[in-house]
């Protein structure tokens, strides 16, 4: 089971306010969210198997009941088996959670052949790290530590021009999910990086990211040994896979996530396509008008 379709999750999402709601279908945790106009919808994140119809018709009772614009479905299959149709819902989407593509290790290699697998550059960072006497630690979720990293996060996040949560967000995050840790990166005492991470004996999974803009410190290539250690942590713990966390689709080379699809694949090759989304519309006009004002607003 995906931590995505776990109770504790939903718990998280609803605590941090990322969610209005939610509600088990059988076994399907579906959350309900704000759209606009007064509006909200059902959304079903990284469902795994096939659903049967009568999970469909309950799901469609819900969204009725709830008076929701729509109900859309992101899949996830590692094994890139991704033939899920649905009756009644169409392969779209109102918007994209998560990435259709992700880079993975398989965790049942050696440390050897996780090693091997990697592109040079990637084995020759890890080095560089060590040599530079990089080194990485867990950290106790506290309030100041999570505090420390939510500092950082926003200066990494001003100088890479993406999106961050609030910092009440990270802290329902950690302290929510007992399989979460903070790890860090610290030379000659000074603390270059904090990384946030799950782990599970499943699949154990690389989330948010916080590193120094300091050129010096940037050069130790801390990220790289992070990521090392995040891996030999997941395998400890008999996890079967590692997952990076979303990648650009592979021949979109001006993705938004391009450079940090280039970082992830220095340190594996196997890129997956985990996910598609489907979507069932319950109020079609409100839902046209929604989009079309979307699209108003981009230009």
């Amino acid at each position: 089971m995906s931590i995505w379709q776990t109770e504790s999750w939903q718990k998280m999402l609803k605590k941090s306010g990322q969610v209005s709601d939610f509600f088990k279908v059988w076994n399907i945790f579906v959350e309900k969210r704000k759209v606009s106009l007064w509006e909200y919808w059902l959304f079903i994140l990284w469902l795994e198997n096939k659903i049967s119809e009568k999970d469909v018709n309950e799901m469609i009772k819900l969204c009725e009941k709830e008076k929701c614009l729509f109900i859309q479905i992101e899949t996830l299959n590692y094994d890139n088996d991704l033939d899920l149709s649905i009756n009644s819902f169409w392969e779209w989407y109102y918007k994209k959670f998560i990435t259709p593509y992700t880079a993975v290790i398989d965790l049942n290699q050696t440390e050897e052949e996780i090693l091997a697998k990697m592109k040079p550059k990637g084995r020759y960072n890890i080095k560089v790290a060590l040599k530079k006497w990089v080194e990485v630690k867990e950290v106790e979720k506290t309030d100041e530590n999570i505090k420390k990293y939510y500092d950082l996060m926003q200066q990494t996040t001003s100088r890479d021009n993406f999106n961050w949560n609030s910092m009440d967000y990270y802290k329902t995050f950690l302290n929510s999910l007992n399989n979460s840790k903070l790890l860090l990166a610290y030379v000659w005492e000074k603390v270059i990086a904090w990384w946030i991470f799950t782990f599970d004996k499943d699949i154990s999974i690389y989330y948010y990211w916080a590193s120094t803009s300091d050129k010096e410190y940037r050069n130790m290539m801390a990220p790289y040994l992070l990521q090392w250690e995040a891996v030999k942590i997941a395998k400890s713990i008999w996890s079967s896979l590692y997952d990076f966390l979303w990648v650009a689709t592979p021949w979109d080379k001006s993705s938004e996530l391009a450079w940090v699809t280039d970082f992830k694949l220095k340190l594996t090759k196997d890129v997956r396509k985990v996910s598609k989304s489907y979507i069932y519309v319950n109020k079609k006009i409100k839902y046209l008008l929604i989009n079309i004002l979307r699209k108003l607003k981009r230009k």
